[in-house]
This record gives C-alpha cells, sequence and structure tokens, in this order.
C-alpha cells in the first residue's frame, strides 16, 4: 500500500501530513510505524507525524504523534502546517477550527502565513525550585497545550540544553506526563531568544510553537514583556506571540508565523517496515 502524505515544517519544526480521513491507517494501532517513518536517513524524516481525520463539529480532528510514537494533545508548529494543509487540500477555508486532544484551536491561513488560536493555557507556576545534581534551578512551569517548563538565562547558546533539558525534561517533579524544556534569554520587551528540549523528539528541535508561547508568556508574568513578543528560534525563524492578560492568567494566545511545504509523494510500504 502507498500512503499519500505531505511534508511540511512550521520554523525548522517538521511533520509528515496524512490525509486520513478515510481511515487508511488505525490511528489507535500504529505500532512502529510513525517511528520508523519519523527517522531520519532511513525514511521520510520528521519531528512528528500528524493524521487528518474527519469531525462532526469541525472542519476536521487530528492526531498529533511525536517522532518517537507518543502522541501528543497539541503542537503549536504542527497545528499551523496542519491548518495550511486543510487549506491546500480543500478540506478547510481559510479561516478554520479543529478538535485537539488538548481542545479546540482556531486558525486563520493566509497565504503561507498561518495565525494559530491557542487553548487557554492553564497551570501557570513561578519561581519552582528545582534541584538537579545537588544544584538548584530556578523554573517556571505552564501548560500551553503541552507542559513547559521555562529557564531565563543570560545567554541561551551557552546552555548544555541536551544534558540539562533531558535531566528537567524527566525530573521527577514532572512525572508522569515529563515535560519540554525551554531555555529564553531576555532581549527586551518585544523580543525573546528561546531553545527547546523537546519531549517526545527527545532532542533540541529547530523551533517548537507551544514552546515559543510559554516562554513568551512566561516572560510577561515575570513582567519582562508585552503583547505581541517576537520570539527567535534556534533555527533563525522568528515566531510573534499575541495575548491578553486576564485575571492573573492570559487568554486570546496566538501564534503566528510562516509555514513551508517541501515536497509531496507516497509512502511505499519499504518506508516503514
Amino acid at each position: 500500500m502507498q500512503i499519500p502524505f505531505l511534508k511540511m515544517n512550521g520554523s525548522g519544526n517538521d511533520f509528515i501530513l496524512i490525509d486520513n480521513r478515510q481511515k487508511i491507517l488505525d490511528a489507535d494501532h500504529l505500532g512502529d510505524f510513525v517511528p520508523r517513518v519519523c527517522s531520519r536517513k532511513v525514511s521520510v524524516g520528521a519531528d512528528g507525524l500528524i493524521l487528518i481525520e474527519p469531525s462532526e463539529r469541525f472542519h476536521f480532528r487530528w492526531r498529533f504523534f511525536n517522532a518517537d510514537g507518543s502522541e501528543a494533545e497539541m503542537c503549536g508548529n504542527g497545528g499551523r502546517c496542519a491548518a495550511r494543509f486543510a487549506f491546500i487540500k480543500g478540506i478547510a477555508p481559510e479561516t478554520l477550527s479543529f478538535e485537539t486532544l488538548a481542545g479546540i484551536v482556531e486558525a486563520k491561513v493566509t497565504g503561507k502565513r498561518v495565525k494559530l488560536l491557542m487553548v487557554k493555557p492553564f497551570g501557570l507556576q513561578l519561581d519552582l525550585p528545582l534541584k538537579i545534581d545537588g544544584e538548584e534551578h530556578p523554573l517556571h512551569f505552564i501548560n500551553t497545550g503541552v507542559p513547559h517548563a521555562v529557564r531565563i538565562v543570560d545567554e541561551v547558546q551557552k546552555v548544555d540544553l541536551r544534558e540539562l533539558g533531558r535531566k528537567i525534561r524527566f525530573h521527577d517533579r514532572f512525572q508522569p506526563a515529563g515535560t519540554n524544556a525551554n531555555f529564553v534569554q531576555w532581549v527586551n520587551r518585544g523580543t525573546l531568544k528561546v531553545r527547546t528540549y523537546e519531549r517526545g523528539v527527545e532532542d533540541e528541535t529547530l523551533a517548537c510553537g507551544t514552546g515559543a508561547v510559554a516562554s513568551a508568556l512566561i516572560a510577561a508574568a515575570k513582567g519582562l514583556a508585552d503583547s505581541p513578543v517576537a520570539v527567535e528560534t534556534t533555527g533563525g525563524e522568528v515566531l510573534h506571540i499575541h495575548f491578553q492578560k486576564k485575571n492573573g492568567g492570559f487568554d486570546r494566545v496566538f501564534l503566528e508565523g510562516d509555514t513551508k511545504v517541501v515536497y509531496e509523494g507516497s509512502l511505499w510500504e519499504e518506508a516503514y517496515q
């Protein structure tokens, strides 16, 4: 069986997208399918896989899988790619909404650019004392569809991201689900630099949409930033985060940035066996 797909990326965060409205794949029993097709060098390679499925109330429902095969509630850059994919394929109009495990997401597609209304963030915690290898690391936490720990540092490039990010991601404080780990450098009230260790990818990614949102909101909660915030990613692209402060939290949070269609093709059985 050959499976049609699009390879897309949002700010360097890359995905395999499949129109699964006819249920050519059983999303509940994918086995090793996702890790195999997401494996770089031996298959297509990607940070994640997105299935577009039918919805009774909205334009579509998505199932999002990390490269290791684990299913995630939400992915900001993946959401932007999914919205543009649905528009390109005639599944949805330019202004659309879709179901995720984290809730309903709305989007506006304008050419390559997509502005995504995120699910309402929750679980904001500031100044968490986290001990790692006997040393205390002041962290902050917020769930922007998926859990994110945020550490504000002087220079993001000097952080040993793989080592420290992995220890934060698997720390007992965040079990059993674990967390994504973001390191944020404050530039000015409208600009941040961010690096992210992404759960499920288990490495640094060139960009993480929900991580960019989490970093901007934490900076705002700490009194360091105002909406909109430009977030400079590892891949060099800039994501724009818009939000409203409300009752000690945040509302109407948008993630905005460009998407890119890389290529269209068909997966042969050899790609996932």
